[in-house]
């Protein structure tokens, strides 16, 4: 497989086509690229936040990701992006247009090791989500966290009454590990129910850096996960599916690193040789395509033979634009091979 260094220029011109599926097993219509909005409301200011949400919006856009700990770490009202996203739903009247996730059950930030994830937690965090969000009910309802002493029986069970309720529709998880989710998905069907809808764990068309993690909860998706999402065929929703803006290009290997590159997030996880290797196959495939970075690296994550919906972070609405149009462009196999190993 041969690729040109022709550069080519962006095709601006490109027709923005928001596509659809629905989550398996499921009756929720998503669009398949899922809005974060955990720096909406704050940092980002209202009225900007406002504008990225309904550039989302006016091209079709229909899923909206948030948390209750959203913006829990800055110095600002508690739970600021769900009471964010609950306003602007109300003013725009869009409520009912919108697959709203949300989530749940996240350790308070004080004691991370301190897991909340009992019957009165749950409800509580939900009853909480649904008056933060101003509606009835939350279209996808993740576990934000796992409690491996809990058994999964009794989580099921509690999510399923949740569901008889209204409160929730569907409901999935988060940071839970491969074995956790199994038991999870054995005991659904055994008792005849939907169970799990979707995960959500970190994935990325990058590698972490060893280390670079220091959030012992959060789950990365590996190979075995990988190959359990194609044979199950439950879909992924990631998170840091951008990688942080690793695949903008902004990053290169030769680079003068200053003290304040160092400390950033982007860098520590992402700033080895086989993600600027990628990453130079990334921007080779992109001017062939007439396509950007990250449109390119978003595509890889979309070519795969299970449901995948990556969650994107956007700070202008440029990003929201710029991610949508990802969902326009089919990589083939040799392709995302290439891409992914440099594999001809």
């Amino acid at each position: 497989m041969h690729y040109d260094n022709n550069e080519g220029d962006f095709d601006t011109e490109r027709r923005l086509t928001v596509k659809y599926r629905i989550i398996p097993n499921t009756d929720l219509n998503a669009s398949i690229i899922c809005l974060g909005t955990s720096n909406l409301g704050t940092p980002i200011g209202e009225r900007e936040s406002s504008g990225i949400v309904d550039a989302y919006a006016d091209c079709g856009g229909n899923f909206l990701d948030t948390a209750e700990v959203y913006a829990n770490w800055l110095p600002v009202e508690p739970n600021s992006s769900e009471r964010f996203i609950g306003k602007w739903m109300k003013e725009r009247g869009s409520r009912s247009r919108m697959v709203l996730a949300t989530k749940g059950g996240h350790p308070r930030l004080e004691t991370p090791a301190v897991s909340r994830l009992s019957d009165s937690e749950i409800r509580d965090d939900i009853e909480g989500s649904l008056q933060r969000l101003q509606t009835d009910y939350i279209d996808l309802y993740y576990l934000h966290r796992d409690d491996p002493n809990r058994p999964v029986e009794l989580i099921v069970e509690l999510l399923e009454e949740q569901v008889r309720k209204g409160n929730i529709r569907h409901y999935a998880c988060s940071n839970w590990s491969l074995d956790r989710m199994e038991q999870a998905r054995q005991y659904a069907a055994k008792q005849g129910y939907t169970g799990f809808a979707a995960a959500s764990n970190l994935w990325n068309l990058g590698d972490v850096s060893p280390g670079a993690i220091q959030d012992p909860s959060m789950v990365a998706t590996d190979r075995e996960l990988i190959v359990w999402h194609a044979e199950t065929g439950m879909p992924l929703i990631p998170y840091s599916s951008q990688a942080n803006g690793f695949f903008s290009g902004k990053y290169r290997r030769d680079q003068t690193v200053t003290p304040e590159l160092a400390k950033t997030s982007v860098f520590r996880k992402y700033a080895n040789e086989t993600n600027f290797a990628r990453l130079e196959r990334v921007e080779r495939i992109a001017r062939k395509r007439h396509a950007t970075p990250n449109q390119i690296a978003l595509a890889c994550l979309l070519a795969q033979p299970f449901p995948v919906y990556p969650v994107v972070g956007c700070k202008h609405k440029e990003h929201v634009l710029d991610s949508v149009g990802a969902a326009d462009i089919e990589l083939d196999p040799q392709t995302v091979s290439y891409i992914w190993s440099g594999g001809q």
